[in-house]
C-alpha cells in the first residue's frame, strides 16, 4: 500500500512539475542538444557539397532572369533586380509578383550558392535549415518544416496576414518567398509555381 501511495505521490508530482521553470529548462536543454547534434550532422555532410559548389560556376544574369517566371498563380510580375549581390561574387535575384487590384504581393530573393562566395555565404543558410524550433506568440508563428523532402522555415504574421518561407533548394539555391496579405498556404502554392527545379 504504501509503494502505491508513493507511485502515487511521484506521478501527481511529475504532472504538477510539468511546467515548472526546472522542466521547462530540462526541455529546452534537450531541444539544444538535438540541434547541435543536427548542426554537426549537417556540417559533415555539407563538406563534400562546399569543395563542389566553389568549383561550380554561379549563373549569368541572363541565365537568372530567363528562369524568372513572368506570372506566378496569377499574379503578374512588376518589378525584378538582378546581380544585386554582383559586386560580392554572388549570384542572385529578386522579382515581386501583385494581383491586378496590388492587394497582394508575393516578393523572391533566390541566392545561387555557386562559387567561392557563393557557397560560402549560403552555408550558414543551410545550418540554419538543419535546426528544429517552434515559436508561436499572439502576433504570430515561426517553425521548421519538412515539406515535399525540402526542409524549409515558415514564419507566418497574422496581424496583416504576412507569411514568409526560406529554404534551399539541392542543397545550393537559397530562396526567400514573402507574401504580402497571402497566409502560407498561398504563398507555399505560389513557391511551388515558381519551380526552382529548373535552376541550374
Amino acid at each position: 500500500m504504501k509503494k502505491f501511495v508513493l507511485a502515487l505521490f511521484v506521478f501527481s508530482a511529475s504532472i504538477s512539475c510539468k511546467d515548472n521553470p526546472v522542466s521547462k529548462k530540462i526541455r529546452e536543454t534537450r531541444e539544444t542538444v538535438s540541434n547541435t547534434t543536427n548542426a554537426v550532422e549537417e556540417m559533415n555532410k555539407m563538406q563534400d557539397d562546399i569543395q563542389e559548389l566553389q568549383e561550380t560556376t554561379p549563373l549569368t544574369n541572363d541565365q537568372l532572369k530567363q528562369w524568372l517566371p513572368v506570372e506566378v498563380n496569377g499574379m503578374k510580375r512588376i518589378s525584378f533586380k538582378a546581380g544585386q549581390a554582383g559586386m560580392m561574387g554572388i549570384a542572385s535575384i529578386e522579382a515581386t509578383y501583385a494581383n491586378e487590384d496590388k492587394s497582394k504581393k508575393f516578393s523572391i530573393h533566390v541566392i545561387d550558392g555557386a562559387g567561392q562566395v557563393g557557397a560560402a555565404a549560403t552555408a550558414g543558410l543551410r545550418m540554419l535549415m538543419s535546426q528544429d524550433f517552434e515559436e508561436e506568440t499572439e502576433t504570430g508563428s515561426r517553425k521548421t518544416i519538412t515539406k515535399n523532402g525540402t526542409k524549409a522555415i515558415e514564419e507566418y504574421r497574422s496581424g496583416n496576414n504576412n507569411s514568409t518561407i526560406q529554404l534551399m533548394k539541392k542543397n545550393r539555391f537559397y530562396l526567400e518567398a514573402k507574401g504580402n496579405n497571402m497566409d502560407l498556404d498561398e504563398t507555399w502554392d505560389a513557391v511551388e509555381e515558381i519551380n526552382l527545379e529548373k535552376l541550374g
